[in-house]
């Protein structure tokens, strides 16, 4: 087996394929990583949390956010590229998030910004009325310097999970917009110009039915600041994405959608996210056997280089076979995001479909790049956790994302969820079918099937087991499928 193919996301992304999109964009994004993006990338890292200038030299609020001026430059590249623009002109995800994936390759965090700020736009495009859209959507999808950044922002200090009972900020009807007062507790891309916020209607029940999502501009009409960043947080990564926290007072605000339809376009949001995150950390993991497998060739113990030892090679191997299993998922989940993001409600049995492998893949790829980076680091042995090397900083960033859009608890009972009340598993057997070994999945199934029948205490206590199967089965049956 050539493991070389761990040292490119292209070759790799083109392995996993057969092609690639765009592929002279892609290439051309991947040359400027390797000619300038890594050496901004790790000197970003190094310095630590960017630092929030609250106040100008006159007293007037401004909350700037400073980082180097060669950062700005590697955040704009990939806008220029078109993690967002992309999505919109060739009406496909596709190249977006296969953008994302070489952006995560080379910095986790910095996809981030990219993926909140299509999870910003999509909504908008879906939901906005004309002059909404006609005012704002154009700054998202600019090509050059002057383009806007989008944010989405959900979680409150009570937590992420539980927004029916945690979200506090107030939406008050205010003419033909709305004013939004509350605080979000974590707020990633703090500083965008536009955010997608959720918050409670006026007057609606304490349940996840009185949330709605809103469109927030960075600035009101009359130049004033709409939003107040209070800090930024000192994350142990995924420091090229600033994440603060804002406070709300009497924000100009507009509301996305019917009333009725809010938390189920909060979780659209969230899905564009959990997909990005199952992408990015496949990425990740993919870089941390790429940096394992450079140390292991140059290492000598033993009178040879240590992947020429049996037992890492196998290792390598394994792990190896486990990032195309992961990504064959991952992918999945793309190719049925694609194929449903335009939709509204009601769904259709192909969105709840696609919401069961989300759930798989965002549960699933998170534990490999935690597993891949620490493995990295092992290999590596002492010098891997040196701050000054990059073997600590791959398990800085991948402990980020089993808990960013939803941890894997979250995950799990949402994938129940979507099994019990949607049968999203037999529409899953029915995918996979082509593919599967009958009897495996027969026995799979009967699994599920016996499972959803348990005690609701049981049946969520003794969740992960099953779930944590159904992932292999699914990741493993697409990864043949190739």
């Amino acid at each position: 087996m050539s493991f070389d193919l761990l040292l490119s996301p292209l070759a790799f992304l083109e392995h996993m394929l057969g092609s690639v999109p765009h592929r002279q964009v892609m290439e051309e994004y991947v040359s400027w990583w390797e000619r300038e993006g890594r050496a901004i990338s790790w000197a970003v890292d190094q310095s630590g949390t960017p630092w929030l200038r609250m106040f100008d030299r006159f007293g007037r609020r401004t909350d700037e956010i400073l980082f180097p001026p060669e950062y700005w430059r590697m955040l704009k590249k990939g806008y220029h590229a078109g993690v967002v623009w992309r999505a919109f002109e060739e009406n496909s995800l596709l190249p977006s998030y296969l953008l994302g994936y070489i952006t995560a390759f080379y910095d986790t965090g910095l996809y981030c910004p990219y993926i909140v700020s299509l999870s910003t736009a999509a909504p908008l495009d879906k939901y906005g009325d004309e002059a909404l859209k006609a005012r704002f959507l154009p700054m998202l999808l600019r090509k050059d310097e002057s383009v806007w950044q989008g944010a989405t922002w959900m979680t409150e200090a009570g937590g992420g999970s539980d927004l029916g009972a945690y979200v506090e900020t107030i939406a008050r009807p205010n003419g033909d917009h709305w004013l939004l007062s509350g605080e979000k507790y974590f707020a990633s891309n703090a500083g965008a110009e536009l955010a997608v916020v959720a918050a409670r209607l006026q007057g609606a029940p304490q349940n996840v039915r009185g949330l709605g999502l809103f469109l927030l501009p960075r600035w009101r009409e009359d130049g004033e600041l709409n939003y107040h960043i209070r800090r930024i947080k000192d994350k142990i990564g995924t420091r090229s994405v600033p994440t603060g926290e804002v406070e709300l007072k009497d924000s100009l605000a507009y509301l996305l959608g019917r009333p009725e339809w809010g938390i189920y376009l909060i979780l659209e949001v969230l899905n564009l996210s959990r997909v990005a995150n199952s992408i990015g950390s496949v990425a990740l993991a993919q870089r941390a056997l790429a940096e394992a497998l450079i140390f292991a060739q140059e290492r000598v113990a033993f009178g040879k280089p240590i992947l020429e030892h049996p037992l890492l090679k196998r290792q390598l191997e394994q792990r190896f076979e486990e990032l195309k299993r992961a990504f064959a998922l991952a992918w999945e989940a793309l190719v049925l995001l694609d194929q449903v993001w335009r939709e509204t409600p009601r769904y259709s049995d192909d969105y709840h479909l696609f919401r069961l492998v989300a759930h798989l893949a965002k549960y699933w790829t998170a534990e490999l790049a935690v597993q891949s980076a620490k493995w990295n680091m092992e290999v590596h042995g002492g010098m891997g956790v040196l701050a000054e090397f990059d073997a600590e900083r791959w398990l800085r960033e991948a402990m980020i994302l089993p808990i960013w859009e939803g941890t894997p608890h979250r995950q799990i009972l949402d994938g129940l969820e979507v099994m019990e009340r949607k049968g999203a598993h037999r529409l899953l057997f029915q995918r996979l079918a082509t593919h599967a070994h009958p009897q495996e999945l027969e026995e799979v199934a009967s699994k599920v099937e016996a499972h959803l029948a348990l005690p609701q205490e049981r049946k969520e206590a003794e969740a992960e087991e099953l779930f944590r199967e159904l992932a292999f089965f699914t990741s493993k049956t697409l990864a043949n499928r190739r």
